[in-house]
């Protein structure tokens, strides 16, 4: 049996996730091949960018599995090759980047934006209610508005 046929539009492979994993980079220890699962679909394909280097058939995403793999099998900790690969590429290479003081302004940004829209929704409805029951002009100043404007007209 060879491999699957190409789809007719390649955009639309729905089964592209499933085979970016190729068998000859599956770890025999099932115990392992579960962790580098794990960890690699928290890796970003450097090429890619909006996809995990296990949902990625890019060359350098396959390297990147192979890495892991190599890591692990070598006694590595996932915290070790992680560590590793942020080492080497790094916190880009993270989908979701770990919370430090360089990440904060990252992680703080939709926070900052939803205060700032809501303070601004909060000031523009403040303004809008002061303006509709803001006082007319009593009769004194409507009396002499209207005295201006009849010297100015002539």
């Amino acid at each position: 049996m060879g491999p699957p046929p190409a789809p007719l539009v390649p955009y639309l492979d729905l089964g592209t996730v499933a085979r970016a994993v190729q068998p000859d980079e599956v770890l025999p220890d099932p115990a392992l091949e579960r962790r580098a699962r794990a960890l690699s679909a928290g890796l970003r394909c450097l090429v890619c960018q909006n996809q995990s280097i296990d949902d990625s058939n890019a060359e350098l995403a396959k390297d990147l599995r192979v890495l892991v793999r190599e890591r692990l099998t070598a006694g590595d900790s996932d915290d070790a090759v992680i560590d590793y690969l942020v080492s080497r590429y790094g916190e880009f290479v993270l989908l979701r980047p770990r919370f430090d003081w360089q990440t904060a302004l990252l992680w703080a940004t939709p926070l900052g934006v939803l205060l700032a829209g809501g303070a601004f929704a909060l000031y523009a409805s403040r303004r809008t209610r002061a303006a509709e029951t803001s006082p007319g002009l009593s009769p004194d100043e409507e009396r002499a508005v209207e005295k201006l404007l009849s010297e100015r007209g002539g």
